[in-house]
C-alpha cells in the first residue's frame, strides 16, 4: 500500500520523516504544500478522517500562523472558515501529514509511534 506524505521539502522535520519511512519500507508518495497545496476537500477529508480536532492541523510554530495572529483569532472562526484558511496557504498546515490507508496521522512523533505499534 502506497501512503501520502504531506510536507515541505525544505522542512527537517520531514527530511526526518522520509528517512524514518524509508527505513521502515513503506511506499509512499511526497506532496509538497508549496508546489501542490492541499484543496479545502483535501484538507477536510484529512481532518473527518483523523477524528483530531482541527487545531491540530495549524502549523502554530509558523511565521504565517503568528503573524496573523491566529492563536486569539481561531476560537472565533467557524469550522468552514478554519478549513479556508488553511486551504489558503499550505505554510499553515501542521506537518508532516500521513495518509496511510484509512488512516491520517499529524506530526513526525506520531508518525513513528504509528509504526512502533
Amino acid at each position: 500500500m502506497e501512503a501520502l506524505l504531506i510536507g515541505y521539502k525544505s522542512c527537517s522535520t520531514c527530511k526526518k520523516t522520509e528517512k524514518f519511512l524509508e527505513e521502515k519500507k513503506v511506499d509512499y508518495k511526497f506532496q509538497d504544500v508549496k508546489e501542490e497545496k492541499p484543496e479545502k476537500d483535501q484538507i477536510k477529508k484529512l481532518y473527518e478522517k483523523s477524528g483530531l480536532d482541527i487545531k491540530k492541523f495549524f502549523n502554530t510554530s509558523g511565521q504565517i500562523y503568528r503573524k496573523l495572529n491566529l492563536k486569539d483569532k481561531l476560537k472565533d472562526m467557524s469550522e468552514d472558515e478554519k478549513l479556508e484558511l488553511l486551504a489558503s496557504d499550505g505554510m499553515l498546515l501542521k506537518r508532516p501529514i500521513l495518509v496511510y490507508g484509512d488512516d491520517v496521522v499529524v506530526g513526525r512523533l506520531n508518525i513513528e509511534k504509528y509504526f512502533e505499534k
